[in-house]
């Protein structure tokens, strides 16, 4: 059964709970209500009974007058005289009035009455208080409260069964605005899992959904360009690893072949080796990608000094700087402590410096401070820096910018520092090159 019709239904069935405990509860109290209105209605008939007796018959020699004017009422009434517990009069036969006096205490207080199978609702009134006993007991039937009652039933049972039919009308039109957009995400979700990323519509909703769709429409952004960096990392590893392989294929077929002279020969191996070595180092970050993406347990975290760390960095970067003969500075704020890896974060850390060396003219300036509970390190050089076209896609595999290697440095660093919980960002340096930011939350 679909969403929309198990909603109804279930909307459906507890308003039907609701509607016969509420029937059940007003059936029962509308009998109450109306037998204390109908013995209202008796006290106020009696009491005016009461008043006209008063006011026109004044003495017990008036008893034959006072039963003439009763039979003249159409009520149902005794005349009970409470010292002889005795009925003097009743406009009914004597025949019931026998069957009420065995069937009843008259000189009780009980208000509901009982002859043969029927009942009676009774109201009882003094009669000339002042020197008699004398009650006038007034009577109604509960039938004719019951069809009072059955009546009122019916008509709220009408008044419930429109109500239903309303509620339940609107139960089917808020759940239809509820599945709906429920059922729109379903269609969009079988495109994601087609893989038809472009034909993806946004979907009308309000509240929780609103929520859920605008996380189904994120995860299928990302999900897409997940598939698209999947599809370049592909692409770029085919045809970095192409190159060199070409390489050594066309010398080794050439050495086989006896093409070149000795000289181009012992040429060609150096060559060859120098491929070989290439073509290793692409391959180990390669591996270091994929064990970082698919591995967590190949991150062991530990606390990091970080100017130890940086001190690591200075000595193994120190050659090469020497080596093109530029400036490398480091200024590094004190006690300061990381929560990472350190081999790995190392490997980062020297890739980014490696990359600035290579890039800059005359200087690289390695920068550590701490603000508002944010550890920030920045790498920066004054070489050509980092074109602006280039900078949302510099840390993806394969991307290179001019005179870079192997294209996996950068997306190494990126994936260490993600998993440090860290963030790394490239933007423009004072010293007129590019400038490598990472912060980590302490």
């Amino acid at each position: 059964m679909k969403l929309r019709y198990q909603l109804t239904a279930a909307f459906t069935a507890l308003l039907l709970v609701i509607m016969a405990v509420t029937g059940y509860v007003i059936y029962s109290l509308i009998l109450n209500l109306l037998v204390q209105d109908e013995q209202r209605q008796l006290e106020q008939k009696g009491e005016i009974l009461v008043s006209v007796l008063n006011t026109q018959y004044g003495s017990n020699q008036d008893i034959q007058q006072i039963n003439g004017f009763l039979q003249d009422q159409d009520i149902q009434l005794f005349m009970y005289d409470r010292r002889q517990d005795s009925v003097l009069y009743s406009t009914m036969s004597n025949k019931v009035v026998k069957g009420f006096v065995k069937s009843n205490d008259f000189s009780g207080n009980d208000q509901l009455w009982e002859y043969g199978k029927d009942k009676f609702v009774t109201s009882r009134i003094l009669l000339y208080p002042e020197t008699t006993s004398l009650e006038l007991i007034l009577l109604t039937p509960m039938k004719d409260i019951q069809v009072i009652q059955q009546n009122f039933f019916f008509r709220l049972f009408i008044v419930f069964l429109i109500g239903a039919g309303v509620a339940v009308l609107l139960s089917y039109l808020l759940t239809s605005r509820l599945v709906t957009p429920l059922s729109l995400l379903k269609r969009q979700l079988k495109k994601i899992e087609k893989r038809q990323f472009d034909d993806i519509e946004r979907i009308k909703a309000s509240g929780e959904i609103k929520e859920v769709e605008q996380s189904v429409f994120e995860m299928a952004g990302e999900l897409q360009r997940y598939m698209n960096s999947q599809q370049t990392f592909f692409q770029n590893a085919s045809h970095e690893l192409k190159t060199p392989l070409m390489t050594i294929q066309g010398y080794a077929e050439g050495i086989r072949d006896h093409v070149f002279e000795a000289e181009e020969e012992e040429k060609g191996l150096e060559v060859m080796v120098s491929e070989v070595k290439r073509l290793k180092t692409i391959i180990n970050e390669m591996i270091l990608l994929a064990k970082l993406d698919s591995e967590p347990t190949v991150y062991q975290s530990e606390k990091v000094n970080v100017r130890e760390l940086i001190d690591h960095v200075v000595e193994r970067v120190l050659p090469l700087v020497n080596e093109k003969g530029i400036t490398l500075e480091h200024d590094v704020a004190d006690n300061l402590t990381l929560l990472a890896d350190e081999e790995k974060l190392l490997r980062a850390l020297l890739n980014l410096v490696f990359n600035g060396v290579r890039h800059a003219k005359t200087q690289v300036r390695i920068s550590v401070y701490k603000q508002q509970r944010i550890l920030t390190i920045e790498i920066e050089d004054d070489g050509k820096g980092v074109a602006k076209d280039l900078r949302p896609h510099i840390f993806h595999r394969f991307v290179k910018g001019k005179d870079g290697e192997t294209g996996l440095g950068l997306a190494i660093a990126r994936a260490i520092v993600q998993q440090t919980d860290g963030k790394i960002s490239v933007d423009d340096s004072e010293l007129g090159g590019a400038r490598f930011k990472i912060t980590f939350p302490n």
